[in-house]
């Protein structure tokens, strides 16, 4: 098990290869569709980002609120309904790294190869568990879209699989491969 810090470096996407088991720590930015949406129409128009992307690290995720805790459920949503907006965000704003669950198209391996870019799993199903490691959360933006949107999560020894690496090395086809 390897434990990272977000923001990402260069070199720490550098050391991780597809299959890598990762703890990630420090502060992630939810985004789902909605939010996808808005900020590439943001790009678009050749108007400021709500928050800085450079370096960071998107969830997919819509999180519930909670009483007694940080947060509610957090966890990942399906990752190729963010296929569309992706390239884009990592090209333009030089977002380094996702998170979400199951499989990507072939332009989102393309682009996280071209930008040096890094796709996680987090555990789906575990999205009562995943809060558990969320040490601190703020809604940071587009804040009309409720759990859709924008949130400044700060987690702690967050469990993640890396399922696409820089080099664009893809776990999900290394698995079709060995399974053959």
């Amino acid at each position: 098990m390897k434990k990272i810090q977000a923001p990402l470096t260069k070199e720490t996407i550098a050391g991780l290869k597809a299959g890598d088991e990762v703890l990630l720590s420090g502060v992630i930015y939810t985004a789902r569709d909605q939010a996808h949406l808005r900020l590439t129409r943001l790009i678009e128009k050749g108007e400021p980002l709500p928050v800085s992307l450079a370096d960071q690290i998107i969830y997919y995720c819509g999180p519930t609120p909670s009483a007694d805790r940080v947060i509610g459920a957090c966890g990942p949503t399906t990752s190729k309904r963010m296929d569309p907006f992706t390239p884009l965000l990592l090209r333009e704003t030089s977002l380094k790294g996702v998170i979400g669950k199951g499989s990507r198209s072939e332009k989102v391996i393309e682009a996280i190869k071209k930008t040096g870019g890094v796709y996680f799993v987090a555990p789906a199903g575990a999205g009562a568990y995943l809060s558990e490691k969320v040490v601190s959360s703020e809604m940071v933006a587009f804040n009309d879209l409720g759990p859709e949107a924008i949130y400044k999560l700060e987690v702690k020894d967050f469990p993640l699989i890396v399922a696409i690496d820089c080099e664009g090395n893809y776990l999900y086809e290394k698995f079709k491969k060995e399974n053959k």
